[in-house]
């Protein structure tokens, strides 16, 4: 089984709503990149995950949403849209906090789990999830998998470690 058929086979969705929304964004000429677990994995060992954390230009967020078909539940918060599909176990995370909106223009298509699709590259894929770990309101099992994604770069890229806080690199180095 390639990693495509085993990613859809872990979503057990009647539909492959990863392979639909990205050519909605394709076919609609959306800028985006991919950001969270699923871009870690461009670059790193690949760990499953159903989240697909991404952010879209936030010029073309409204065009993207109208394109989104009636099947599709969104719910709006304060630095996020989610989609899902009931016909689909993977979770679309539309990151609307604009500290991201650099993020795309230094993207590059990457594979993951045998699809294509556009990546931020690993220094803001780094730097995002030291901003999801810094964030306490996040539950302490979501920061535990920030912290885990940014040791997984770091073990590769140890170069980066550098760019992170002070706080965060001690911890890396006391392997807390």
């Amino acid at each position: 089984m390639n990693q495509k058929a085993f990613l859809n086979a872990l979503d057990s969705g009647e539909e492959n709503i990863l392979a639909i929304f990205l050519a909605i964004l394709e076919e609609h000429r959306i800028e985006y990149c991919v950001i969270g677990g699923l871009a870690v994995n461009a670059y790193v060992e690949p760990l499953v995950s159903l989240d697909l954390d991404i952010v879209v230009a936030v010029l073309q967020m409204d065009k993207l949403l109208s394109k989104i078909s009636d099947d599709y539940q969104v719910e709006q918060f304060s630095h996020s849209i989610n989609i899902s599909s009931k016909k689909s176990d993977l979770r679309i995370q539309l990151q609307t906090d604009p500290i991201y909106q650099s993020f795309i223009k230094r993207s590059q298509n990457q594979k993951v789990l045998g699809h294509t699709m556009r990546v931020a590259a690993v220094e803001d894929v780094l730097q995002g999830k030291a901003l999801a770990y810094s964030d306490a309101t996040r539950r302490a099992s979501k920061r535990q998998k920030d912290f885990a994604d940014i040791l997984r770069i770091i073990e590769s890229y140890p170069e980066l470690k550098d760019s992170l806080a002070d706080d965060l690199q001690k911890k890396i180095d006391e392997g807390v």
